[in-house]
């Protein structure tokens, strides 16, 4: 069954070129056939191009999650309440919805239960950010610079008493917030997150 030979890509995703190879099939036939097994749940489609079998989705941790949200938009990287959790910097936790900065649009990716959120900001403000394991993610101060920033334009919700302000680097939080605007740097300093001159 074509199905099963699937299943021997060994990648946690794969696209049309892969389907051909793995099916003996042209890669036209692997679109049609990408499409079709798309609809019949059979693979989950991050992208154009982008696919990945149900059964691996549903098996996959946060860091491969990780993986595929920083792929649903190039050029974007792990943000936000998503790099909070994860450095256990909030007691919110958030299940299936994952937060990233990317430099191109806004926009949400729904995906088989969980959702992959990308919020635009101009690309001056696209730093501080590193790579772990295979994924993208912003440093603990980077991703609370990037909340109040989408905070003070109203374009964001912080629970601020959740955070463990304790863990965070409060001179690379002045680093890095140097370069935002003027009223992100007052929220910072109302917050306490950033010392009164």
């Amino acid at each position: 069954m074509k199905i099963l030979r699937l299943k021997n890509i060994s990648k946690l995703y794969f696209g049309y070129e892969d389907i051909a190879k793995a099916l003996g099939i042209s890669a036209g036939s692997a679109k049609v056939t990408a499409s079709r097994y798309a609809k019949q749940g059979i693979l989950v489609r991050v992208k154009r191009n982008m696919y990945v079998l149900r059964d691996v989705w549903k098996a996959t941790g946060r860091e491969e999650k990780f993986v595929l949200v920083n792929l649903g938009q190039v050029p974007s990287y792990i943000s936000l309440m998503s790099a909070l959790d994860y450095y256990e910097i909030t007691t919110q936790v958030q299940r299936d919805f994952y937060e990233s900065v990317a430099i191109k649009r806004t926009k949400e990716i729904y995906l088989d239960g969980s959702i992959f959120r990308y919020v635009k900001v101009n690309s001056a403000l696209y730093f501080g950010f590193k790579k772990e394991k295979d994924f993208f993610i912003a440093t603990p101060e980077k991703a609370l610079v990037d909340a109040f920033y989408l905070m003070s334009y109203g374009r964001y919700a912080l629970d601020i008493a959740a955070l463990s302000a304790e863990k965070l680097d409060r001179e690379e939080i002045r680093c890095i917030s140097q370069d935002f605007p003027l009223k992100t740097q007052r929220m910072l300093k109302k917050y306490g997150y950033l010392k009164t001159a």
